[in-house]
C-alpha cells in the first residue's frame, strides 16, 4: 500500500503541474501560425520570382546604403525605415535575387511573430485563417519581398494592436510592453505618419482609461521610431513644420479628396494610380473589397456576443484610422497604402467566418460551410490573376529600364555620369549615373550643376519621343532608343 500510495500521489502531482501541459499548448498553437509563415515566404518566391528587378520607389530606397549606385533623390515623405532594413544585404552585394530571397524569408518571419503577438486573444485557427486571408491577397505577396514600407508599416500595425490588448488584459506584462514598443517603433520607423493614424485609437483609450505605463511605452516607441525622420527634417528641410508641408505637397496636398474609387481602380493591378483613370476591374477582382466592412461588422457582433467586444473593436478603430487619410485625403492611390488596414481588418473578419461555418456547440454548418470555401477559392483564383498580371507588366517594364542602359552604355554614357528627364531616377540607377531634376518633386539640382557636370562627366537628358527637350539639352546630338528621345552632351 505504501508504493500505491506514492504512486497516487506521484500521478497527481503530475496532473497538477502545469507547466508542461501549458508549453505543449503553446508549441501546438505555433505549430499553425509557423507553417503559415513558411508557406507564405515560399509562395512570394514562386509567384513573385527573385529575379523581378528593382522598381522606382525600391531604387530610392536602396541606393541609400549601396556602393554600388549613386544615391537617388531621397523626398520630404519618405523615411530611412526601408533602406536599413535591407542595408545587411544591400550595403555589400548588388544582386537583386539575394535582396528578394532575403527579404521574402523576413516578410515570413515577421507575418509569424506578428501573429503570435494575438495568441490568447483569439483562437489559434481564427489568427491562421486571418493571417491567411492577409498573406494571399495579391499586394500582400507582390509587396512582401520589395523594399517597400507598406508592408512593415502593417506588421508593426498587428504587433502593436495584439501586444496593446495583451497588455490591457495583463498578460505578460514585461513580454508584451517590449512587443509594443517594437511594434510602434517598426511602424513609425517606416512610414511615422502612418504610424500615428494607427496608433491614435491606442493612444486615446490608454488615456481614457489612465492606463499610464502603456500609455508611456506606445508612445516611447512612436517616439523611438520617428526620430531618425524628426532629425533629418531639422537638418535638410528646414524643421518638422517645413518638412510636413513639403511632403504634403508632393503628395498633391493633403486634404477633403474622395479617392475610394481611385483605390478601387487600383485593386486591378496597378502599382500607383496616379492620375486614376480607365474603367473600374472586373468585379469578381473587387468583390472582396465591399465584402470586407459586411464582414468586419459580423465580426463586431460575434465578439458582443462572445463578451469581447474590446478584442475585435480595437483592430476595427485602428484600421478605420489607418484608412481614412489614404480613402479621403490624397488624390490619387496605391493598393499598398491600405496594408495597414487589410491586416488589422483580417483577424476580426476570420473570426467572422468561423462563426458562420461553426455552431456555437462546434458543429459544422455543412450548407455555409460550403459556400463560405466556394467564396474563398474564387477569392483566391482571382488574387492570384491579379498577382500573375502584376508581376508580368513589372518584369517587363524593368527590364525595358536595364535595355535603355544597355543602349546608353554603347552610347558612352558610362559611370560616372548623370541622367536627367524622363524616368531619370530609375534609368540612372539600371545605368549606375547619378539621376538630376531641375524641377518638381526631385529637384536636387540646377541647370547651371547640370552644365557644370556635362562638361566633365558624361551626361544625357530622357524625354518621350516627339517631346521638347529643355533649352540647355536642345543642341545635345538626339538618339531614339525605343519610345523614349535621349540627348547625349558632347564629351567633356
Amino acid at each position: 500500500m505504501p508504493d500505491g500510495a506514492n504512486a497516487i500521489l506521484v500521478r497527481r502531482r503530475r496532473r497538477e503541474q502545469p507547466a508542461g501541459p501549458r508549453t505543449t499548448r503553446v508549441t501546438l498553437g505555433s505549430r499553425p501560425l509557423a507553417v503559415l509563415a513558411a508557406v507564405f515566404a515560399l509562395a512570394q518566391l514562386i509567384l513573385v520570382r527573385p529575379v523581378l528587378g528593382l522598381g522606382w520607389d525600391e531604387i530610392v530606397y536602396v541606393s541609400q546604403v549601396t556602393s554600388h549606385h549613386p544615391a537617388a533623390f531621397f523626398s520630404a515623405p519618405r523615411s530611412r525605415g526601408v533602406s536599413l532594413l535591407v542595408a545587411p544585404v544591400a550595403s555589400w552585394s548588388s544582386s537583386v535575387p539575394l535582396l528578394r530571397v532575403y527579404l521574402a524569408l523576413l516578410s515570413g518571419l515577421a507575418l509569424y511573430l506578428a501573429l503570435r503577438s494575438w495568441r490568447g486573444l483569439f483562437p489559434t485557427r481564427v489568427l491562421v485563417v486571418g493571417g491567411a486571408l492577409f498573406a494571399s491577397l495579391w499586394l500582400t505577396l507582390f509587396y512582401g519581398p520589395q523594399a517597400m514600407p507598406n508592408y512593415w508599416v502593417a506588421i508593426g500595425a498587428l504587433i502593436s494592436v495584439g501586444c496593446f490588448l495583451r497588455a490591457r488584459a495583463g498578460r505578460s506584462a514585461r513580454a508584451v510592453l517590449w512587443g509594443l514598443a517594437a511594434g510602434a517603433a517598426l511602424m513609425a520607423w517606416m512610414r511615422p505618419t502612418d504610424a500615428v493614424y494607427v496608433a491614435v485609437p491606442l493612444l486615446v483609450l490608454a488615456l481614457a482609461r489612465r492606463h499610464w505605463h502603456i500609455l508611456l511605452v506606445l508612445a516611447a516607441g512612436l517616439a523611438a521610431g520617428a526620430v531618425p525622420w524628426v532629425i533629418e527634417a531639422y537638418a535638410g528641410h528646414g524643421g518638422l513644420g517645413e518638412r510636413l508641408a513639403e511632403a504634403s505637397r508632393i503628395q498633391g496636398g493633403l486634404g477633403w479628396q474622395i479617392a475610394v474609387d481611385d483605390q478601387l481602380r487600383s485593386l486591378g493591378g496597378r502599382a500607383l494610380c496616379r492620375p486614376c483613370t480607365g474603367p473600374m476591374p472586373n468585379p469578381l477582382v473587387i468583390l472582396w473589397w465591399f465584402a470586407l466592412p459586411v464582414l468586419a461588422g459580423l465580426g463586431l457582433v460575434v465578439a458582443g456576443r462572445a463578451r469581447r467586444l474590446g478584442r475585435t473593436l480595437v483592430p476595427l478603430a485602428c484600421a478605420t484610422t489607418a484608412a481614412l487619410p489614404y480613402l479621403f485625403m490624397i488624390g490619387y492611390a496605391a493598393p499598398r497604402f491600405l496594408q495597414p488596414a487589410y491586416a488589422l481588418l483580417a483577424i476580426p473578419v476570420a473570426d467572422a467566418l468561423w462563426h458562420l461555418v461553426r455552431r456555437p456547440g462546434g458543429a459544422w454548418r455543412p450548407v455555409a460551410a460550403t459556400l463560405v470555401a466556394l467564396c474563398l477559392a474564387g477569392h483566391l483564383a482571382a488574387q492570384l490573376a491579379v498577382l500573375h498580371g502584376a508581376v508580368s507588366r513589372n518584369t517587363e517594364s524593368r527590364r525595358d529600364w536595364g535595355r535603355t542602359a544597355d543602349a546608353l552604355h554603347r552610347l558612352g554614357v558610362r559611370p560616372p555620369c548623370l541622367l536627367t528627364g524622363h524616368e531619370a531616377i530609375p534609368i540612372g540607377y539600371y545605368t549606375g549615373c547619378s539621376s538630376g531634376a531641375t524641377s518638381g518633386n526631385n529637384e536636387n539640382i540646377t541647370v547651371a550643376g547640370i552644365l557644370r557636370t556635362a562638361d566633365r562627366l558624361p551626361a544625357a537628358h530622357l524625354a518621350p519621343a516627339g517631346g521638347t527637350p529643355p533649352r540647355y539639352a536642345r543642341s545635345w546630338p538626339v538618339h531614339r532608343i525605343s519610345d523614349l528621345d535621349v540627348r547625349v552632351a558632347p564629351g567633356p
